[in-house]
């Protein structure tokens, strides 16, 4: 039995419909108020869950002889600091943590998880085509100024990684225009450009990061808010990002004159 703990997107989607090509039986554990509404039907069992219940999840996993389980889309975390209304179990674990970080609040679930005899594992086990292949990936190549830009961007979202802060910064002629934190990378790239037109969005790994979950993602909105906010180019970390709807996002990038490129790190 595979295992699915969703969140909000098309991420939780796109994974169970990989596993059910499979032939795989599926069981969703759906984070309440976050999944969308079309994941129920692909689920061979279906279980809602309210954020912060972690005990309850536990017994499940246990119930349903669950042998391996992902983690896939995305919590609001703010509305979740807001509305948790935690068990027993989540405070223990809570009180726990050296930080609230998103790293390591993931990586004590997971340890949890497997103490309690189920291997967390990553989504792109089964959805491997999502991760940025290296190269550019536009017709259009950055400039050598954005090159500059990039390099300059990745070195200090790299730092910024080591604090566990965010994945993207937003960058022009080697200044940080914005960093990301609590709002996300839409949010970021608004407000990036509010400040200043034609900057460079860098996306990466973080230095400690887990690699089986909250991997740099991208894809068609980002584009999008790359397109309103003047924003030039977009660099994703190649074979540890995630790009979504990427047919879709590479052609709107070329309408718009962005530039896509992954970038192999290290």
């Amino acid at each position: 039995m595979v295992g699915l703990i969703a969140g909000g997107g098309n991420y939780p989607f796109l994974f169970a419909q990989a596993v059910k090509a499979k032939k795989l039986p599926l069981v969703i554990f759906a984070i309440k108020g976050e999944v969308r509404p079309d994941l129920r039907p692909l689920a061979d069992r279906y279980y809602e869950i309210p954020i912060a219940r972690f005990g309850k999840l536990l017994k499940l996993l246990k119930k349903e002889g669950v042998k391996e389980i992902a983690f896939a889309g995305h919590i609001h975390k703010s509305k979740a600091l807001r509305f948790a209304r935690p068990d027993l179990k989540t405070l223990l674990l809570w009180q726990k943590l050296r930080t609230r970080n998103d790293d390591e609040i993931l990586r004590a679930v997971a340890q949890e998880i497997e103490k309690s005899g189920t291997k967390v594992i990553s989504p792109t086990k089964y959805l491997p085509h999502l991760l940025t292949p290296a190269g550019i990936l536009t017709s259009q190549k950055p400039t050598s100024s954005q090159w500059e830009d990039i390099i300059y961007g990745f070195s200090v979202a790299k730092a910024l990684g080591e604090l566990d802060i965010g994945q993207c910064v937003v960058v022009k002629e080697r200044m940080v225009v914005a960093v990301e934190a609590l709002e996300g990378t839409d949010a970021t790239i608004e407000r990036a450009g509010k400040l200043t037109p034609n900057a460079v969005v860098i996306k990466v790994f973080k230095p400690h990061q887990d690699p089986r979950f909250d991997l740099p993602s991208a894809g068609l909105q980002t584009i999008i808010t790359m397109k309103k906010a003047g924003a030039r180019v977009l660099a994703l970390e190649a074979g540890r990002s995630l790009f979504f709807e990427r047919e879709k996002a590479l052609s709107l990038a070329e309408e718009a004159g962005i530039v896509v490129v992954g970038v192999p790190y290290g």
